[in-house]
């Protein structure tokens, strides 16, 4: 199985790391976002990569090169331009070698298991979607009816909402939806979700996290330091 990773984001407001490196090779518990990724992905024997790199992708040439340091085999598709997420994955069309592939948001942690969405990559579905459950950003306090404090939650998850993990298994006869411009989300998901074609598999009790400002960089930092994130 081949695995796509966006790793051309600009990541402006984790500047200023973002000015000399690429958003996917900021530094989390020692090593970049995307080694980490390589290392989880592996343990369940994704071992084909292709980097879809564009802003300082030279950086993340630099420091992989082919993958062997790490067991596995990398290559490149760069952007020359922004292309948006979907046509970045347009632009590597010819490299992808598998009947399935997977596509990752080159910023985000996790330790979920990706091959259960394979399970539902069934006959007349076109792709999965992971998702997680949505963290409230603040806070709850529960209230009695007679206005009495019953409880404090530090931002616990929302569990009647759900939102896209940043990692999808496709089918590859799905390329044919992606534009040569665009993105994934807003240009490709809602058709095949209109023709039945994206299914959704629902996440619980994993870690996971997007690293979009430098609050949830400390974050992630911390859930290593305490053993929150842990690669099964």
């Amino acid at each position: 199985m081949n695995a796509l990773i966006l790793a051309g984001g600009l990541g402006k407001r984790l500047r200023p790391y973002t000015d000399k490196i690429p958003k996917p090779m900021i530094n989390v518990g020692g090593k970049p976002i995307l080694e980490w990724q390589v290392e989880w992905l592996k343990k369940y024997d994704v071992r084909d990569f292709i980097f879809l790199i564009g802003h300082l992708g030279e950086e993340i040439e630099r420091y992989f090169g082919n993958g062997s340091k790490w067991g596995v085999h990398i290559l490149y598709s760069k952007e020359e331009e922004p292309l948006g997420t979907a046509g970045a994955v347009k632009k590597a069309e010819k490299l992808i070698s598998e009947e399935e592939f997977l596509l990752i948001n080159g910023d985000i942690i996790t330790n979920l298991n990706p091959l259960i969405l394979s399970k539902e990559l069934t006959q007349g579905i076109e792709g999965v979607l992971a998702l997680v459950p949505l963290k409230s950003p603040y806070g709850i306090v529960d209230l009695s009816k007679d206005g009495f404090i019953l409880k404090f939650r530090e931002k616990p998850l929302i569990n009647d909402y759900w939102i896209n993990a940043g990692v999808l298994l496709f089918k590859t006869d799905v390329l044919k939806y992606f534009p040569t411009r665009g993105n994934y989300e807003t240009d490709v998901l809602p058709i095949l979700a209109e023709e039945r074609k994206l299914k959704g598999y629902g996440y619980t009790g994993v870690y996971w996290k997007s690293i979009d400002s430098h609050k949830d960089l400390e974050e992630a930092n911390e859930a290593l330091k305490s053993g929150e994130l842990a690669f099964r």
